[in-house]
């Protein structure tokens, strides 16, 4: 908790409860709310370089996903549906409640984005605006992967392996694999302040490499399913949606992230950023002005 107030000065440290799942949060600033969720391996520690500013003009709420960092990581079954993006989803909308906000803003990188895209598809009427960075939605990503994205991003198809498989290899050496899993995909000199990476090494667990191999389990199946069915009944997403991404990232050399999201969006604006994937740690400031832009315009 020390390292995360460091991190977040004069941000609150709270745990919500979301139908028996701890919620892990930090709160602070005035204004609007504005959710944001992490991707992985990380944790809300991921948008520390731009929450003083975004603090400002929003009251901004940076959660742990189900899962991962100090929220809850309830058992899964067979359909790997206790981390579809679904029940993520209801976490975060929960917590929000318990907040006293039934409507937010909201921003999610990585995996919190496809969290977020199922938020704002199953909870329309939560979601002012939505923001994704550096994602496509996952099922034209799984249905455009060539061999040039299996190479990129290896570690989808890894972590979808039978149980215990990956969480095997990957416990016997965890820190070795955070290494080498984030430090190549960004661009520059290191983005990753010392004590966020400290965070990011602290939180990953058995328990969370266990609970976040469910993720992209459940992202390869139940995931599917429910994102297919959004298809074939032709829901798009009802509130504005923002697409940043990485200019020198996977994203931009496999995907075309504006007419990917057009599919299932209505209003969808964005652009790409001079960076890799991990956009709020490579180019806080270039985030923080897009957000403060299109969160804050009232159309």
């Amino acid at each position: 908790m020390v390292q995360q107030e460091a991190l977040f000065p004069g941000f609150r440290v709270e745990s919500r409860d979301a139908d028996g799942v701890a919620v892990h949060l930090v709160v602070g600033g005035a204004g609007p709310p504005l959710l944001l969720l992490h991707g992985y391996p990380q944790t809300h520690a991921l948008w520390h370089k731009i929450t003083p500013r975004l603090a400002q003009r929003f009251t901004v709420v940076a959660a742990d996903l189900r899962g991962y960092g100090d929220s809850g990581k309830p058992p899964t079954d067979a359909r790997h549906a206790p981390y579809s993006k679904r029940e993520m989803a209801k976490d975060v909308v929960s917590a929000m409640r318990g907040l006293g906000h039934e409507r937010f803003l909201l921003a999610g990188h990585d995996r919190g984005g496809r969290v977020a895209h199922r938020l704002a598809a199953d909870h329309p009427d939560a979601v002012a605006k939505l923001s994704v960075l550096d994602i496509s939605p996952t099922l034209a990503m799984y249905e455009q992967t060539d061999m040039a994205f299996a190479a990129a991003y290896w570690h989808w198809f890894f972590l979808i392996q039978k149980a215990p498989i990956p969480e095997t290899m990957i416990g016997a050496d965890p820190k070795y694999y955070l290494r080498a899993k984030m430090r190549g995909r960004s661009v520059g000199e290191d983005p990753f302040d010392p004590r966020a990476w400290s965070e990011y090494e602290r939180c990953f667990t058995p328990a969370v490499i266990h609970a976040s191999c469910e993720d992209y389990r459940a992202a390869a199946t139940i995931d599917l399913e429910h994102d297919r069915a959004d298809r074939e009944a032709d829901r798009r997403l009802a509130c504005p949606l923002q697409v940043l991404w990485g200019g020198h990232g996977v994203v931009e050399r496999c995907f075309r992230p504006l007419e990917d999201w057009g599919r299932v969006a209505g209003r969808v604006s964005g652009r790409a950023l001079p960076a890799g994937h991990y956009l709020p740690e490579e180019v806080p400031d270039l985030v923080a002005a897009e957000l403060e832009s299109f969160f804050g315009d009232q159309r």
